[in-house]
């Protein structure tokens, strides 16, 4: 055997590491997909009953929320007739509604002095 048959088996050890090192690594490398693909799977199906629960806590917020928008658009509805049916009333009865306070005002004072002679 001479110079070349010994660089010729060198080069044939060196390409064997070389191959047994790539086998490593690729075997290396499809534990860890596999193992991603585990812990993916299990993340899912961990995840899919939270959003489902999610899911259903929003419908049973979203509930009372829209009743009591309902509501809130009622009584809109019902303050502006009030205060439709109190403008009309006023304008229609100013002197009234005003000889009416002054007659309260009288009536509250007076009663206001009662009490007062009530108390000496």
């Amino acid at each position: 055997m001479g110079p070349g048959g010994i660089a010729t088996i060198i080069a044939s050890v060196s390409l064997l590491v070389i191959a047994i090192a790539i086998a490593y690594v690729v075997i290396r490398v499809g534990k860890l997909v596999d193992e991603a693909s585990t812990s993916l799977k299990s993340l899912t199906e961990e995840t899919t009953p939270l959003l489902e629960e999610s899911t259903r806590t929003l419908e049973l917020i979203n509930s009372p929320l829209e009743s009591f928008a309902r509501i809130t658009k009622n009584v809109e509805e019902v303050t502006s007739k009030v205060t439709d049916a109190t403008t009309g009333f006023m304008e229609k009865n100013g002197p009234a509604v005003k000889v009416a306070g002054a007659l309260l005002s009288a009536a509250q004072i007076n009663k206001g002095r009662k009490s007062k002679k009530k108390a000496e």
